[in-house]
């Protein structure tokens, strides 16, 4: 306590101000950022689905489905890519957080395009 001007509530939480025209505007440009990054994940056969965004935390968890099951490189699309474009262009967004649907069946989930393709070279 700071004399003269009486105790300070460390319970208040400053994320918690942000009003629900806010909120919803955070939402909607969320959800508008990962339509855009999907059609370049649907072109090798896979699909980019939000599973759950805390807008007040800047909390953001995606799932890959599809083709991305069983690709060598759904790390890398998740952290260069998704998480790159949604903590650059949002910046409310404080975590990425992700994975792959593994209720796919691996061999289904190669059969469904190009992204399970990993190109072996000979030297």
């Amino acid at each position: 306590m700071i004399r003269g001007l009486g105790s300070v509530d460390v319970t208040v939480d400053v994320e918690a101000t942000i009003n629900d025209e806010e909120r919803k505007q955070r939402l909607d440009d969320l959800t508008g950022l990962i339509e855009m990054i999907r059609p370049a994940v649907q072109q090798d056969g896979g699909d980019l689905l939000l599973v759950e965004a805390d807008v007040e935390k800047g909390t953001v968890e995606v799932m890959l489905q599809g083709s991305c099951s069983s690709c060598a490189i759904s790390t890398t699309t998740l952290q260069a890519g998704v998480e790159r474009i949604l903590t650059d262009r949002l910046p409310w967004v404080t975590e990425v957080r992700g994975g792959v649907d593994e209720s796919v069946d691996p061999e289904e989930s190669a059969a469904m395009g190009r992204g399970a393709y990993v190109p072996k070279y000979e030297y």
